[in-house]
């Protein structure tokens, strides 16, 4: 976890908390080939230092595999789901539209109406297919309590998106709504770089009948030269700082000045900033880190 999770955390935490809610975690360990041993205790590690707190037992969202695919047949059974044995090359040979903003092609539906269930898709091609949602054309609204209002037209930049992988395993946009309903999430904080993931999922919602919790989207965090702040770009991560001699409470002084949040002047517990707490006192604007992550602490 680096600086621009630790912010997101906060906000959550300060959110919920604030109100007197519940926070929840989840470890989204669904990606079994990016899955490090020890990542998890890492992560707990990291929220405790910053003095946050939850309710329960995190959940490991591997255990939900039979809710997952339930939920995937469901679609499947009522036609709003279907295999799709298409690689990447295929797709971006197929497309006839330009990629979408961060290099997405957007699938042309070769697989739609093709086969009539996923064994006939593997039998007939030899190949593991992956699930996919039938998306409707038109925009769908987010209504987003940092950026008001945003229309993501998920037909034109996505198309019909996958919702279980080839090798079974549920995809990020459907285990993600499904897992926040099991927890009785209602809230839900994250970067703004997840904007057309709130729409996906949001979609999935609606096919699955179940609650969209509100959303949330703040401005990511980045580097003096612009760059989004990212462990892999070799961003500064909690345990280096922590490592450095940093104090906890003078991450959460950086993130509550970021984020426009009044109170406490001084380094201080996450606590301290909870009488204070207000969505409309945080920027729109994304945050740079001038001159770097080390020299604010």
């Amino acid at each position: 976890m680096h600086l621009g999770h630790a912010r997101s955390f906060l906000l959550a935490w300060w959110s919920a908390r604030s109100r007197g809610g519940r926070v929840v975690v989840r470890i989204e360990d669904l990606d079994a080939t990016r899955v490090k041993p020890g990542a998890v205790d890492l992560v707990l590690e990291d929220l405790a230092w910053l003095g946050l707190d939850w309710d329960g037992e995190p959940l490991l969202q591997s255990t939900r595999k039979d809710a997952h695919d339930a939920a995937i047949a469901d679609l499947a059974g009522r036609g709003l789901a279907y295999p799709c044995i298409c690689t990447r090359r295929e797709i971006e040979e197929a497309a006839s539209a330009p990629h979408a903003d961060g290099g997405e092609t957007p699938y042309p539906g070769t697989c739609s109406g093709r086969f009539a269930s996923a064994e006939e898709a593997r039998a007939r091609s030899g190949r593991d297919p992956a699930m996919r949602l039938r998306v409707p054309t038109g925009s769908v609204e987010v209504v987003d309590g940092v950026l008001g209002t945003v229309d993501v037209d998920v037909a034109a930049a996505a198309g019909d998106f996958v919702i279980a992988r080839k090798d079974g395993s549920a995809a990020y946009q459907l285990a993600t709504p499904l897992d926040d309903a099991f927890q009785g999430v209602t809230e839900v904080v994250r970067g703004d770089d997840l904007v057309p993931s709130a729409a996906r999922q949001h979609l999935v919602c609606e096919a699955l009948g179940l609650d969209v919790p509100a959303q949330f989207h703040v401005p990511l965090v980045h580097e003096a030269d612009g760059r989004r702040l990212a462990k892999r770009a070799g961003s500064l991560s909690l345990q280096e700082l922590r490592a450095a001699g940093a104090r906890s409470e003078e991450v959460v002084l950086w993130a509550a000045r970021v984020s426009g949040l009044g109170g406490a002047e001084c380094p201080a517990p996450a606590a301290a900033w909870l009488d204070g707490f207000r969505w409309e006192r945080v920027p729109t604007e994304r945050v740079l880190l001038e001159g770097g992550a080390a020299p604010l602490f």
